[in-house]
């Protein structure tokens, strides 16, 4: 018989689930952070197999915590939704996240940003968005075979996996689902849905007004010795 024996100084690696700093710089990053995320998770609440995560870990290499990125907003195809403490890539079959979302603050330098870029053009991501809410000034990068390509005109461009669509106004970005629909702030859904009960009751509250004067030109009617059982 033979007996398998652990070496006793196996190491366990250890994935950090937050390095101590701020999800965001400002009120102004951190209120586009969740309006993407929000959205996003709005937009494929129905699809089971689409993992959407703000200011997440995603460790892309086994073994090497070192290696990392905390995209401000990523989306995984074909990953279940679910609690995470991080993406540990490797126990999600092997999937990175396909598309990309930072959002710029004063904060952000050009080594940084250019670190980024490099992790996620080797790490597999598909699509890369950046937005500078300060000088609303939008870039996205386009994978081509083993590196990424600039698109050249974001301005109405569609994305390929997402289906949303970029339209920069002259004060800000405005970002369409598939539907049609503006992705809006929490408050702004939360208004949205507000006008919508409001409509709902005063439809309810006119059409109690139509069958309660139906039922005075019934009695009417009944008071004048009209049958109105077939009416």
């Amino acid at each position: 018989m033979v007996q398998q024996v652990t070496p006793e100084n196996t190491i366990e690696v250890i994935y950090p689930e937050s390095d101590g700093q701020p999800m965001a710089d400002n009120t102004e990053q951190f209120a586009w952070i969740v309006k993407i995320k929000e959205n996003l998770e709005i937009l494929f609440a129905s699809q089971a197999d689409v993992f959407i995560a703000g200011d997440l870990f995603w460790y892309p290499v086994q073994g090497n915590p070192n290696i990392k990125q905390a995209p401000d907003t990523m989306v995984v195809f074909g990953r279940p939704k679910g609690k995470r403490g991080s993406y540990l890539q490797w126990d999600e079959d092997n999937i990175p996240p396909q598309v990309v979302f930072e959002i710029l603050s004063p904060g952000n330098t050009l080594k940084e940003m250019t670190k980024k870029l490099q992790f996620y053009q080797r790490y597999g991501v598909e699509e890369y968005y950046i937005y500078d809410p300060d000088k609303n000034d939008l870039n996205g990068l386009l994978r081509s075979e083993e590196s990424f390509e600039v698109i050249e005109e974001m301005n109405g461009w569609v994305s390929p996996r997402l289906g949303i669509r970029f339209q920069l106004t002259p004060d800000t970005l405005e970002i369409v689902s598939p539907t049609g629909q503006k992705f809006l702030s929490p408050v702004e859904i939360d208004s949205l849905r507000e006008q919508e009960r409001q409509a709902k009751e005063a439809a309810l509250q006119e059409l109690e007004k139509e069958r309660d004067r139906y039922q005075e030109l019934l009695a009417k009617l009944k008071e004048k010795g009209i049958d109105t059982d077939n009416l």
